[in-house]
């Protein structure tokens, strides 16, 4: 795994009005920021809720994996990543955060 790295940056809803009108080809109709509660009916954090943000990063991070590993591996990856995410949330007060922007092209 050592060999896989993806570089992740998350910008603030500031960040991102200024780019988009810093390139000026759109206007921004909306933007929304809203925390993801993976515990909607209680406030701790199951191995339930683990499954469910781990399998929110598989829908993205999995065609990524198999590409530069091969399928073979992916089962372990999530299970080890479902591991990993409940221990630290559970010991954490992680917070999951969408931006949603909607945008129109000028002109």
């Amino acid at each position: 795994m050592d060999s896989f790295n993806i570089p992740q940056y998350s910008p603030s809803p500031s960040e991102l009005r200024l780019e988009v009108q810093k390139e000026g080809s759109f206007s921004i109709v909306r933007l929304e920021v809203s925390e993801v509660n993976s515990s909607a009916y209680n406030d701790e954090f199951s191995s339930a809720d683990a499954y469910n943000v781990a399998q929110c990063v598989r829908a993205v991070a999995e065609p990524l994996l198999v590409g530069h590993f091969g399928d073979a591996i992916i089962e372990e990856v999530f299970r080890r990543y479902r591991e990993i995410l409940s221990d630290r949330i559970s010991k954490e007060n992680a917070q999951f955060i969408n931006v949603a922007i909607s945008m129109a092209k000028k002109g």
